[in-house]
């Protein structure tokens, strides 16, 4: 079924069909996650990771986060270990993107991995990625389906207003749930969260049972880049606007219902503040808003995950 935009479908069992054909055939598509909207293409395939790279005008050394069913797909091509089980059964589907070491045999194309030994791989929950992963006979290549260093996407609307009728399909899944990229964590060596999520470094310590690692690594998963999920417009961190022409993200109940004003969260719950943030900062863009100035965000559980995303689109 068509929704009013000509590329946007609800998924029914004709555009399935369709979906699995485009994959097939090493094209890309927009597909919902529970996290952020994403541009999915066969893992296995180096057109279709070209096509995903071009698209995103994404630079080629930044890895993309590869979409498994389940751990039988996932073992053909990654080395699994002790922590990855740990953490897959108390929070997968999820989530969480674990980067491991990739097999010699992996089919994986190597530039999706951006020519390195280790794979950052998640197991969505989402039923419509969930379904297609089902029927198809590769896993997906999916990052963020936004220009690179951009603001993610949580709606197939987002999409569309990105890629226009450049995509043969997107498939309108509703608004994503958790709002915000998954914690990446490495688990070749020592334990180390990558980055920032709703699932958080206290969570992964109580099931590990060890201190995660705080050294610095290369870039080996998405979301290392210093610049990032940048809505276009200045955003400044700390202070007040100086003019009405400016917009303030502010978060808790001591906030006043003022025009430039948007609040993350009144109840000042953390999770919906991060499930509130692209959209809150895709509506102050759209409204013609010159800058966005940030009130202070509690470092603590998914506030760690918000000041990440801030901090970065504030360079």
């Amino acid at each position: 079924m068509k929704n009013v935009y000509s590329n946007i479908y609800y998924l029914d069992k004709t555009i399935l069909k369709k979906t699995i054909r485009l994959l097939e055939q090493n094209n890309v598509v927009g597909l919902p996650t529970e996290t952020v909207y994403g541009l999915a293409g066969n893992a296995y395939s180096k057109n279709a990771i070209k096509k995903i790279f071009k698209f995103k005008k994404r630079p080629s050394h930044n890895p993309l986060i590869i979409h498994y069913n389940n751990l039988k797909d996932a073992r053909q091509d990654v080395i699994f270990n002790k922590s990855f089980l740990k953490l897959y059964k108390k929070f997968c589907p999820g989530p969480l993107t674990f980067v491991l070491k990739k097999k010699t045999k992996s089919k994986i194309s190597s530039l999706a991995t951006a020519n390195l030994n280790t794979v950052a791989i998640r197991f969505p929950n989402h039923k419509i990625i969930k379904n297609i992963l089902k029927s198809i006979d590769s896993p997906l290549a999916m990052p963020s389906a936004n220009i690179s260093s951009g603001l993610s996407p949580i709606s197939a609307l987002d999409v569309f207003k990105e890629f226009k009728k450049k995509l043969k399909i997107i498939i309108d899944g509703g608004e994503s749930k958790v709002g915000i990229e998954s914690t990446v964590i490495d688990l070749c060596s020592k334990p180390r969260i990558l980055r920032p999520g709703v699932i958080i470094e206290r969570d992964i310590r109580k099931v590990l049972k060890v201190n995660l690692s705080k050294k610095n690594l290369k870039l080996r998963s998405p979301g290392m880049m210093r610049k990032h999920y940048s809505p276009g417009i200045p955003v400044i961190l700390g202070q007040k606007p100086k003019s009405s022409s400016h917009a303030y993200i502010v978060f808790g109940k001591k906030y006043k219902n003022i025009k430039n004003y948007f609040n993350l969260s009144k109840k000042a719950n953390l999770k919906e503040a991060a499930a509130n943030l692209y959209k809150i900062m895709r509506k102050i863009k759209d409204k013609g808003y010159k800058k966005i100035y940030v009130s202070k965000i509690p470092k603590t559980g998914p506030g760690f995950a918000i000041n990440d995303r801030l901090r970065r689109a504030s360079k």
